[in-house]
């Protein structure tokens, strides 16, 4: 077991690496209840979607054979071929390397705050580099405690990116797209970076259930319970198939239930508007 984890970090580290083994077995995931959206007419909205995606790879689209971005061109056309969207209008702003403290920078420039402020929906992918921040500065003497540490960071962070885009935003509805083990398919008997997505991503669960209109949608799964082959040469980010997935998760979150609450939101202020007049 040792063995094999110490393997994978040099895999990791030669490139665009993960975890060190460790005794993480004492990892105590948090029980949270999310209650479920039910399931809605997605053809309810009858207007242009406005999308705006930031973060760092996926959402740039690292390991996209077409370079067209990732999750996002599939989530498209996806949301196009609903009758009740007329057009799903994307901007993307993914930067590969990114963490949270550089995602809340690059919410605070001109160009992503104007288009946050006609966004009806913001699309996230972050965290990953923040765990590899903790692998690389710490190689020789990776410990629980500094995970953890980490851990408390990120939560901070992810908070203030929500409230960076609602202070732009108010209305806008937000979704946190998860984190996945990227070795769990060739791995899989090293069951510890496992169990710190999973923490990672029930700590994002968690933080979201604090606000309104937020999401949080689940995508480790999909790796690891896959048949195919979702990663791209480089056995770390997804490939074409992988992206695709991703988007179809999406697009199931959103079929839940957030294009209706937009649609009602949207309804609501027109209606103020057209009263205030």
């Amino acid at each position: 077991m040792r063995v094999a984890f110490i393997l994978i970090i040099t895999f990791v580290l030669a490139s665009c690496s993960h975890l060190q083994n460790q005794e993480l077995d004492q990892i105590q995931l948090r029980e949270t209840m999310v209650e479920e959206k039910p399931p809605v007419p997605i053809d309810f909205i009858s207007h242009s979607f406005n999308i705006v995606s930031v973060g760092d790879s996926l959402t740039q689209g690292v390991g996209d054979s077409t370079n067209r971005g990732g999750y996002v061109p599939y989530l498209k056309e996806y949301l196009e071929m609903e009758k009740g969207i007329t057009e799903a209008k994307m901007v993307n702003y993914g930067v590969r390397g990114n963490r949270t403290s550089q995602l809340i920078s690059k919410l605070k420039t001109a160009e992503v705050k104007d288009s946050l402020k006609t966004a009806d929906l913001v699309l996230i992918t972050i965290g990953g580099n923040d765990v590899m921040k903790v692998v690389r500065e710490n190689f020789s003497t990776l410990e629980l405690e500094l995970f953890e540490t980490e851990k408390k960071q990120f939560e901070k962070n992810i908070r203030t990116i929500i409230e960076s885009i609602r202070e732009v935003n108010p209305l806008s509805t937000v979704v946190l797209i998860g984190l996945y083990n990227p070795f769990y398919e060739w791995f899989p008997d090293v069951e510890e970076m496992d169990i710190i997505m999973q923490d990672w991503n029930l700590t994002s669960r968690t933080i979201l259930t604090d606000y309104e209109r937020a999401y949080f949608v689940d995508i480790a799964n999909i790796f690891r319970e896959s048949e195919e082959n979702l990663l791209y040469t480089d056995y770390f980010h997804p490939n074409d198939l992988g992206y695709e997935k991703i988007a179809v998760r999406i697009y199931e979150t959103l079929a839940l239930g957030i294009l209706t609450e937009r649609y009602e939101l949207i309804s609501a202020a027109r209606n103020e508007a057209t009263t205030n007049e």
